[in-house]
């Protein structure tokens, strides 16, 4: 499937801990423009259907914290994980899998995924609106490699095929 050349200018909703706050939940709002975030850097993002959902918590995210530092050996900034879930979801999550390298993005309304093509109706499982696994690498905003799974039919994507997205995949393609 054709994909941007260019990462999205997007503006994604994030929170962060803020101690002025005080209390139970001391976070904040702060807009994150995305190309302003990458700006400059090599990364590595990879999204995937949704928080708490079995291979992206027992696979796909957990593989990309154990090679994290593989990827910043191979001269890489940072490792993102984005889904189409809130930011109040992917912090409970990033909890509950104990990340502590790989950075969560929330795409709670899924504009940045839209914009990348990848927007899919998952309501057959009672998810909505969520991205279909698919990774890129990019430096300074372009777009310098793809990876999507495949599973594209005549009613559009099914399942949930996972290997062309995994970290170790990835990593042997840029080794050559």
């Amino acid at each position: 499937m054709p994909h941007p050349q260019q990462i999205p200018d997007v503006t994604l909703k994030t929170r962060v801990r803020d101690e002025s706050i005080g209390g139970d939940n001391p976070f904040r709002w702060q807009d994150l423009r995305v190309r302003d975030e990458f700006a400059g850097k090599k990364i590595v993002l990879f999204s995937l259907p949704g928080a708490f959902t079995p291979t992206c918590s027992n696979e796909q995210c957990p593989a990309f914290e154990l090679l994290h530092d593989d990827f910043l050996n191979e001269g890489f900034d940072e490792v993102y994980c984005l889904a189409v879930n809130d930011a109040f979801v992917m912090y409970q999550w990033g909890r509950k899998l104990g990340l502590n390298k790989v950075r969560l993005l929330p795409d709670g309304s899924g504009h940045f995924t839209r914009r990348m093509g990848m927007l899919i109706n998952k309501d057959h499982l009672g998810f909505g609106m969520r991205s279909w696994r698919y990774a890129l690498v990019a430096e300074d905003n372009a777009i310098t490699h793809w990876f999507e799974e495949p599973g594209i039919n005549d009613e559009g994507r099914d399942d949930d095929p996972y290997g062309e997205t995994a970290p170790a995949h990835i990593l042997s393609v840029l080794r050559g």
